[in-house]
């Protein structure tokens, strides 16, 4: 089986390698780690028997895990030779720019994975120059990204605006959820019921939007008889800006996903 090297530990990186022994794509003693805070290369060695690495070796798959603002130019210096892949989850740093800073020619595929790892679900996001498409197809890619969530092949041009959307997007759900259940705590309902009524309701709708394929306008006026309660809670909602203001959200995360590419 081969290597597969992360350089950096956060969050991201953790989840990745969950899912990776989770699913039996690498074993632990095939995932290396390298970061500059030994208590979390401990802690990773301790819960996922992966293995530390103080120095940056090779490796079939280099995961490129660290902030945009640490010195990641300086790190992809180090790699000299041309026999590995390097897969980016650097927020806003550009192929280009990673292909720039190296000293040998690396195939490079730029990412922002889910972060929905633990389920399966979810879309990453998989970019490449011209040069790199098939190497991003290669089975080793493909399984890699596979064991946590579906792929999307996209222009790179649109990682950015993927990022605020789709990476970003459990975020609102979660918050729609919890303010859902605080809704249901302020008419009266247990909090426990509030939430079990609610995960219900977002599997649910979801399972409808899926398996009907209408419009959600559809379900909409299926649920909703002419000055119903579904009715007169909709005029509410839209009075809120409830629709304007999730939109506001998403565009602040594609602004903020630019802006930490051009720090470099």
């Amino acid at each position: 089986m081969s290597n597969i090297l992360f350089i950096g530990s956060g969050h991201m990186s953790e989840a990745i390698i969950r899912a990776l022994i989770k699913n039996k794509v690498y074993k632990p003693q095939n995932i290396l780690v390298n970061d500059i805070v030994k208590s979390r290369l401990d802690y990773l060695q301790l819960t996922y028997g992966v293995t530390p690495s103080e120095k940056i070796v090779n490796a079939d798959i280099i995961v490129l895990g660290v902030r945009p603002q640490d010195a990641w130019s300086d790190i992809v210096q180090q790699f000299k030779t041309n026999k590995i892949i390097i897969i980016s989850i650097i927020a806003g740093v550009t192929i280009a720019q990673i292909k720039a800073s190296l000293t040998v020619d690396i195939p490079v595929i730029r990412t922002i994975p889910n972060t929905l790892t633990d389920t399966g679900f979810g879309y990453s996001g998989i970019a490449t120059d011209v040069n790199d498409q098939a190497v991003a197809r290669q089975r080793s890619v493909t399984q890699f990204f596979n064991s946590f969530g579906k792929l999307e092949y996209i222009d790179e041009s649109l990682l950015d605006i993927f990022t605020g959307y789709a990476v970003a997007g459990p975020n609102y759900i979660y918050y729609f959820y919890e303010s859902l259940v605080d809704a249901g705590v302020l008419v009266g309902l247990s909090r426990d019921m509030a939430k079990r009524i609610a995960i219900e309701n977002l599997h649910g709708a979801a399972c409808m939007l899926q398996t009907s394929q209408k419009h959600p306008r559809q379900l909409l006026d299926i649920n909703n008889s002419p000055a119903g309660v579904g009715i007169h809670s909709l005029y509410e909602l839209n009075n809120s800006d409830f629709a304007a203001g999730l939109q506001r959200s998403v565009r602040a995360g594609v602004i903020r996903t630019v802006e930490l590419g051009k720090k470099q």
